[in-house]
This record gives C-alpha cells, structure tokens and sequence, in this order.
C-alpha cells in the first residue's frame, strides 16, 4: 500500500477536490491510502470559533458556524448534481454535532474544547471527497481515524500508543483497496478526540505508513517539492531534489514548514521513502526523502518561525546559574507547555526562545519573577540557516532588523530578530 497526504491547499474548494481526482487517476490509485487535511483554512476559522465560544458570544457564534456550513454545502453544490442533497445532510449532521457539544459541554479547559472542535474540519473535508469518489465509480472505504489513531490525554499534542494504534491500524484497513482517513486527529482511552499537533496530517500519514509497512509516503503540495526556504518569505528560492533522513528531520525540528517535524522518524525506521510533489504538476519528480546524501544540491536552507518570545533570566543576587536553577528553569517550561526553539547561557544569564501557543506565557513570567530578575521580547523571528555560508549570513543581517541573540555550531547559524 502507498499512502498519500493532501493537505488544506490542495482542497480548498471544489476546483481543488475534483484536481485531488485528477491526481489520483495521474498516479494511480489501487492500494492506496489518502489522508486528508480540513478544506482550506477551516481550521483557522474553527480556532476562532473556539475563541468564540470562550468568550461566551452566542450571536456571533451562531453567525460564524453558518458561515462554514454555507462554506461546505457551496463545494457540495458544485461537485455533486444527483447527490446533493444526500452529502449535503452528511454535512448538516456534523454541523448538528458540532453546535451540540458547543451547547452541552461543561469542561473549562481550552485544549480538550480545541481538539473536539477543530477535528470536524477533517471529519467534513474526507467525508465530502469519499462521497466525490462514489460518484467516480471508485469503491473507497471512510475511516474515522479516531478509531485507529490511539493517544494519551495531552490534548492539542497527544502523544501515540503506538502498540494500540498499529493493531487497529492493521484491523481496521485489512482488505481495502482505496481508503480515506483524516490527519491531524486521533481519541484518547476514553474516545474523548485528541489533535497530534498543528500540520500533524503529515504524522498521520507517517504512522499509517509505519503500521501498513507501506511503499511510499507522498505529500502533495502547492510547491514542486521541497525548497530551501519558504518562498513567500524568502526570494530565489531552490528546489531540493534530495534529502536524507537525516537531514530532513534536522529541517523539521527547526520549523521548516513543508514536513511536520514527527514525520520521518516513524519513515526512516522501516525506511519508507517520503516524496514531497506538486498536486499541480503530479508528473513531475518533486523532492526524495531517503537514505543517500545529505542535500542535493547541497545549499543554504532558510528556516523562519515567526511570533516567538524571548526571555532573558538573570539571578537576583549575582550567583551562577548552573545545573539547579537550569533544570529548575526546565521543569517551568514543561510544566507551562512552552515548547523551546533556542537557549543561550553565561554564568550568570540564560536566555530562551519560546513558542507561547499554549497562551500560558504571564503565568509563567509570573513564577519566574519569583527567582529571577525577568526580561521578556513577544513577537520576534528566530531566522536559522542550515548549512550557511557568508552570503547567507549576511542576508539575515542586511534585513534592517535588530539582531538580539546570535548562535552557530559547525552547520547551523540561528537568529533571534525583533
């Protein structure tokens, strides 16, 4: 079996679902199994529903649920003629779900309301394409990945049961020939839904290759393949033809976009082959993930993650921070869920870059003020360049913004810009 993700671009509107056809009838797809991101950016606007809802603003609420369902029976509409009216009641039934949890749930807690919501982008986006796949003549099998896909209870980042979920992986797809599931999603021990991070399709896929010990893994994207740097960021920007695994989970971890950073490991273990292609240009080559050189070519990669938080820690009376107050630091940020892209310390400062996606970060200046003499920069850039040369450094430097902490080891050049 062959496992292929599209992601939120690639299904964006109708035109884009009956091209995800187009593709599949390209390449093939006997023996595969198509994992699907929300249409669009739907998750974006569940989020801000979620914020909604939060703020206890009924009208508004009702208004904007609307709005999407009238997003998705629009692409019903023009995809389905004899069946509109039975995929448009699969759509109005999920709307139903949804607005019932809204209405009942009890729980305070941001994350586990998050996860609930959030998923029915992905649950609405396959259940529409498995419907267009009948209509094609083509026999598929809807999966609810929150069957198979079993975690802990770390809503918005759920951790994998990895022995569970391969069982119910293999149960769940024995015999199918052509299968839709959706990334991103997963359930807990008790079938509450749990998310595997933002972009988390790509994992998805990931772990359905690994369980399937499946041929190949495709990501079909708007890009030909993968480039060495973001090009609505960054200008001249190249295609990379190859990358090892290695290397690729060395981009991942430090944000570049195209591969979300759990994908590889699951792949390089069993050595499944990781294609990154344009679902515009299906024919063309795209980037290889596998074992063999580092880069080809070998260049420059540009990586920036934008909106991050810097904090600057000294000690109140002058002492050394040392190996206490450093796993004391640690054991904050665990607690606090601010995942850490960049540290720097002296004897007696520590600086730290973090990604305040939990919104916890006043609770946590807060513990440390206690301990610590306390300086705090939101919304900067932390710009890293794998593999730089002069050129590349002086690129970040020229870009007119004030450079406020500089790190290089032997490959990698990082940046924390304001």
């Amino acid at each position: 079996m062959k496992i292929f993700k599209f992601g939120g671009a690639s299904v964006k509107d109708a035109a884009g679902v009956k091209n995800l056809i187009r593709v599949l009838k390209t390449v093939g797809y006997q023996d595969t199994l198509v994992v699907v991101s929300a249409m669009g950016k739907i998750t974006n606007a569940l989020e801000k529903i979620i914020e909604i809802y939060f703020k206890d603003q009924p009208a508004q609420l009702s208004q904007e649920l609307l709005m999407l369902k009238e997003f998705h029976i629009k692409i019903v509409d023009e995809l389905f003629e004899d069946q509109t009216q039975k995929v448009s009641k699969v759509v109005q039934d999920c709307f139903e779900e949804l607005h019932s949890f809204l209405k009942t749930n009890k729980a305070p807690n941001y994350s586990f309301v998050y996860d609930q919501v959030v998923s029915y982008g992905e649950l609405l986006s396959t259940s529409i394409i498995h419907h267009y796949f009948e209509v094609q003549g083509w026999k598929s099998f809807w999966l609810d990945a929150r069957e198979c896909i079993k975690t802990d209870d770390y809503y918005r980042a759920a951790n994998l049961n990895w022995e569970q979920t391969q069982d119910l992986i293999k149960s769940h797809t024995k015999d199918r020939q052509l299968i839709i599931t959706q990334g991103f999603i997963g359930s807990n021990s008790n079938n509450f839904t749990t998310t595997l991070g933002r972009e988390g399709s790509d994992y998805s896929a990931a772990i359905f290759a690994y369980a399937l010990n499946a041929s190949s893994v495709t990501i079909w994207k708007d890009v030909p393949g993968v480039l060495n740097g973001d090009p609505r960021v960054f200008k001249n920007t190249e295609l990379l033809h190859q990358i090892s695994y290695r290397e690729a989970i060395e981009l991942a971890f430090y944000g570049a976009s195209v591969i979300h950073p759990k994908t590889l490991q699951p792949l390089q273990r069993k050595e499944i082959p990781l294609y990154v292609k344009s679902f515009e240009n299906p024919d063309q080559n795209g980037t290889a993930v596998s074992k063999g050189k580092t880069l080809d070519p070998l260049i420059p990669c540009f990586i920036v993650k934008k909106d991050q938080v810097l904090i600057r820690l000294s000690s109140i009376d002058f002492s050394f921070i040392v190996e206490e107050n450093i796993s004391y630091i640690f054991g904050l940020l665990h607690e606090y869920q601010m995942p850490v892209e960049l540290i720097q310390n002296s004897a007696i400062s520590f600086s730290v870059c973090v990604n305040n996606k939990y919104k916890r970060l006043e609770e946590l200046i807060l513990v440390l003020r206690s301990r610590f003499n306390v300086e705090v920069k939101e919304h900067v850039d932390l710009f890293t360049v794998r593999h730089f040369n002069q050129t590349a450094l002086q690129s970040i430097r020229a870009n007119g913004k004030q450079i406020l902490l500089e790190q290089r080891t032997e490959e990698t050049a990082q940046f924390v810009l304001s």
